[in-house]
């Protein structure tokens, strides 16, 4: 009875780890932005194998979809494109699912005005996702990161 308490909890704490391993990085430009021009930033969800996050239209009414949120102070910031998802049947739902795996690249645009006081940019970025494996989904977790860039 204890070694099957003690493989529960083991296998408790992987799957909660599981939950938490996805990490959230991204860029401006090559580091730097031009006043008067518009930059191409990048945030960047990293998924281990063996999970997978819902897409931003997942086609399930139960699944979270994924959200990229970015704002800045004193510049314009682009609407996030989202990439699409791939179509998976899960054993916990009837239907496909449309999910992210892997590496996934949400590129936006950012534009500093010609009068933009200051020598660098900070843009604040807010990732929304679920993140399940084959049998089970975890709950809804949000990562925040601030990119910052040079303004040239």
């Amino acid at each position: 009875m204890r070694s099957a308490t003690l493989l529960f909890f083991a296998i408790l704490i992987f799957l909660v780890g599981g939950a938490h391993s996805q990490t959230v990085t991204g860029s401006i430009g090559n580091g730097s932005a031009a006043k008067g021009a518009a930059t191409r930033g990048t945030v960047v969800l990293d998924i281990p194998g063996g999970l997978h996050v819902n897409s931003n239209r997942p086609a399930s009414q139960y699944a979270i979809p994924t959200s990229v949120r970015v704002t800045a102070q004193g510049a314009r910031v682009g609407r996030v494109s989202y990439p699409r998802g791939r179509n998976r049947k899960f054993q916990f739902s009837e239907n496909l699912i449309n999910v992210y795996e892997g590496r996934v690249s949400f590129p936006f645009s950012v534009t500093v005005p010609g009068g933009f006081k200051g020598d660098s940019l900070r843009v604040r970025a807010v990732v929304r996702y679920q993140a399940c494996t084959e049998e089970v989904c975890y709950p809804p977790k949000t990562k925040e990161i601030t990119l910052t860039a040079r303004v040239r």
